[in-house]
């Protein structure tokens, strides 16, 4: 499944921004999808998933409250809606599909990657 993210760039702190991931020529039904993030120097962190059976969603609890994760499959795309972002929500941020079920929201459960979109929070 080929991945191609948009919507990353600068923001200042408490603005919001939406990431975009579109599947061109794949379906994207009945697959778990996710939004994960990555510093320099750390391991790649889950922010959101969302099931592709039952629309469950999972987050990272210091996103909770602030993102949402969406998913149009008729336009074989998903969203990640980031609202008052803060500088620790600089990273780069990737989105992910896989054919599974949805457990845990880790990148060790994800096969299939979008090239990734810078994030920076900055006043």
């Amino acid at each position: 499944v080929q991945l191609v993210e948009s919507g990353g760039g600068l923001v200042q702190p408490g603005g919001s921004l939406r990431l975009s991931c579109a599947s061109p020529g794949s379906t994207l039904d009945s697959q778990t999808l996710g939004w994960f993030r990555q510093v320099p120097g750390k391991a790649r962190q889950g922010v959101a998933c969302i099931s592709g059976t039952n629309g469950g969603t999972l987050y990272a609890e210091s996103v909770k409250g602030r993102f949402t994760i969406s998913r149009d499959d008729t336009q074989n795309t998903f969203y990640l809606q980031m609202n008052s972002l803060q500088p620790e929500d600089t990273a780069a941020y990737y989105c992910a599909a896989e054919q599974n079920l949805l457990t845990v929201c880790h990148y060790l459960r994800f096969g299939s990657w979008g090239q990734g979109t810078q994030v920076n929070v900055s006043s």
